[in-house]
Formats: structure tokens, C-alpha cells, sequence
């Protein structure tokens, strides 16, 4: 796993066209901005667990 440090409006990207961007810093709640390709599906884990049983 990769750990990095963001600021807001800082973004990170991956595999040249998923990008991830700090959208907003509230106490311990960070938001995210996640840009991809039409056919990459973005789930939130927990979400993808119950997608999956």
C-alpha cells in the first residue's frame, strides 16, 4: 500500500487516467474527488461488499 500525504485541492493519479483529487478537509473526514474512465466502476468498500454476496 502506498500512504501519502495530500493537501486540499492536491490530487494523485493513477495508471495515467484515474485521478483523485482532496476535494474538502473536515476534522478527522477527508472528501474525494475521483475522476475515471466511463467503464471503470468506483465503489465504496462497503458498498462493493454487499454488491458481492
Amino acid at each position: 500500500m502506498l500512504v501519502i500525504s495530500r493537501k486540499k485541492n492536491e490530487s494523485i493519479v493513477i495508471n495515467n487516467d484515474i485521478t483523485v483529487v482532496v476535494v474538502e478537509i473536515r476534522g478527522d473526514k477527508v472528501r474525494l474527488g475521483i475522476d475515471t474512465p466511463k467503464e471503470v466502476p468506483v465503489h465504496r468498500r462497503e458498498a462493493d461488499e454487499a454488491l458481492q454476496h
